[in-house]
C-alpha cells in the first residue's frame, strides 16, 4: 500500500481590510516530504520557478471589471486576441477586452440552463486548442431538471451561435449540489471534465469510490476523434473515468508550462483539500473520498491501496469551500511557479509550491498570502499568464504590484 507522509499546514489567522494585506502579516509556511507513487514520473520543475514567496505586502488584487452577475469562471481562448471570457452562472458568457466588458454576450443559453440551486448553472468553459481555426469551445452546465450537460458550441469573432450546440455527454444528477463544473484541455490535447459525487451530504450513493459511475471523478475524453468523442486508449478503466475518489472538484487546472495537475476539492464539513499530480502521472489515482475528507478519516473501512492523500489541506476555521486556482506564469518573475488558490467564504488566497528534490521526494509549502474580502468563485489566467479571480458579487480582480 502506498502511504504518503501527511502534511500539516500552518495558516495565518490575521484579519485585514478587503483587497489588501495588513502590514503586520508575514508569510508562514509548512513543509512536508512526500514520495510520489513509484509509477509516477516526477515533474521537471523549471529552474525559473521561485523557491519562496515574495513579500505579499508589495502586491494587491486590482479590480479591473465590475457589474457582472454571479461570475463563475474566467478563461482565455489562446487565440492571440487578448480577450477574457467570463462565465455568469445563469447561462451567459461575457467578453472582457481592452479593459471593457462588451455589451453583447459571447453566448447566452440562459433559457436552457437550470441555476435554481446554489451549485447549479453554467459552471465551466474550455476552448479547443485549435479554437483560432475551428471556433470550437466547450461548456459544462446543468440543464433544466438539474442534469449535467457537456456540450460543444461554435463561435465566429465575438459571437457564438447558441444553435450550434452539439451535446457530447449527459450525466444524471441525483441531487442539485456537488456538480463539479471545471473543464480543461490537458497537455495531451484531451478534454478533462470535473464532476462531483452527485450531492446530498457524505456521498450517500457511494459514487466517489465507484469506478462504474461518472460522478465523483475527473473524466478524460478525445473530442477530435469518435462521434461525438472517443475514450482514449490509455484511460485506466476503459471508460471516460480517469481519476476518482473526489467529492466536488469545482475547479482544477494544468500548469501551462509543466503540465502538472492541480485540483481544488471542496470538503464536507471540516477539511478542504488541494490535490496535486506531476505531469505524466498515469490515470487511475484514487483521491479517497468518502473514505477520507482531506487527510482525515471520514467513513470506516479499509484504506484503499491506491489512495493518494492531498498535497495540502485547511480546516474550516480558515474557510468553508476551497476554490482551486492556477500556477502563475505571467510577467512577474518573483511569482513564477506559484500556485494560487482561495476560499469562497473567507476570501483568503494561498500560495503553494511543490519543490521536486529528486525522483523520490518532493517538498511542498503553502501559506496564506492575501485577505481579499471577496467571495472567490474562480481564478483564471490570460494569454500572458497573469492571474485573476472572480468575486461572486460581480467583480474581476487581477494580481498587480503596488
Amino acid at each position: 500500500m502506498r502511504r504518503l507522509a501527511l502534511l500539516i499546514i500552518l495558516i495565518l489567522t490575521a484579519c485585514a481590510p478587503p483587497l489588501s494585506l495588513p502590514a503586520t502579516l508575514a508569510p508562514v509556511t509548512a513543509t512536508a516530504t512526500i514520495p510520489p507513487p513509484p509509477t509516477e514520473t516526477a515533474s521537471s520543475i523549471p529552474s525559473m520557478n521561485v523557491s519562496e514567496f515574495p513579500n505579499p505586502q508589495r502586491y494587491y488584487w486590482e479590480s479591473i471589471a465590475s457589474g457582472l452577475v454571479r461570475p463563475l469562471d474566467i478563461q482565455n481562448a489562446g487565440d492571440g486576441s487578448g480577450r477574457l471570457f467570463i462565465v455568469e452562472q445563469a447561462g451567459v458568457i461575457r467578453i472582457l477586452q481592452n479593459g471593457a466588458l462588451l455589451e453583447t454576450p459571447f453566448l447566452d443559453i440562459s433559457e436552457r440552463v437550470d441555476d435554481d440551486g446554489n451549485e447549479q448553472g453554467l459552471l465551466g468553459l474550455a476552448f479547443h486548442p485549435g479554437f483560432a481555426g475551428n471556433g470550437f469551445f466547450y461548456v459544462n452546465y446543468t440543464e433544466v431538471g438539474g442534469d449535467t450537460v457537456i456540450a460543444r458550441f461554435t463561435a465566429t469573432g465575438d459571437i457564438a451561435d447558441p444553435n450550434s450546440e452539439i451535446r457530447l455527454l449527459g450525466v444524471k444528477q441525483p441531487f442539485p449540489n456537488h456538480n463539479g463544473g471545471g473543464l480543461a484541455f490537458g497537455p495531451d490535447g484531451y478534454l478533462y471534465i470535473a464532476l462531483g459525487d452527485g450531492g446530498s451530504g457524505g456521498d450517500p450513493q457511494g459514487n466517489g469510490q465507484n469506478r462504474n459511475t461518472l460522478l465523483g471523478k475527473i473524466l478524460c475524453i478525445d473530442v477530435d476523434n469518435g462521434e461525438p468523442y472517443a475514450v482514449p486508449a490509455d484511460n485506466p478503466f476503459g471508460s471516460e473515468v480517469f481519476h476518482y475518489g473526489l467529492r466536488n472538484p469545482f475547479r482544477f487546472s494544468f500548469d501551462g508550462l509543466t503540465g502538472d495537475l492541480w485540483i481544488g476539492d471542496v470538503g464536507q464539513g471540516a477539511w478542504e483539500e488541494i490535490d496535486f499530480l506531476p505531469a505524466g502521472t498515469p490515470g487511475g489515482i484514487n483521491f479517497g473520498w468518502n473514505r477520507f475528507e482531506g487527510m482525515h478519516d471520514y467513513s470506516a473501512g479499509d484504506i484503499p491501496a491506491d489512495y493518494r492523500p492531498p498535497l495540502f489541506e485547511y480546516s474550516h476555521d480558515q474557510g468553508c469551500s476551497v476554490t482551486g486556482g492556477y500556477v502563475y506564469r505571467g510577467s512577474m518573475p518573483e511569482w513564477q511557479g506559484v500556485y494560487f488558490y482561495g476560499d469562497f467564504c473567507s476570501g483568503k488566497v494561498w500560495g503553494a509550491l511543490p519543490r521536486i528534490i529528486s525522483a523520490d521526494a518532493e517538498e511542498s509549502i503553502s501559506t496564506v498570502l492575501f485577505e481579499t474580502g471577496a467571495q472567490i468563485t474562480t481564478f483564471g489566467v490570460d494569454e500572458a499568464g497573469e492571474i485573476y479571480l472572480a468575486d461572486r458579487n460581480g467583480n474581476i480582480l487581477r494580481l498587480d504590484r503596488r
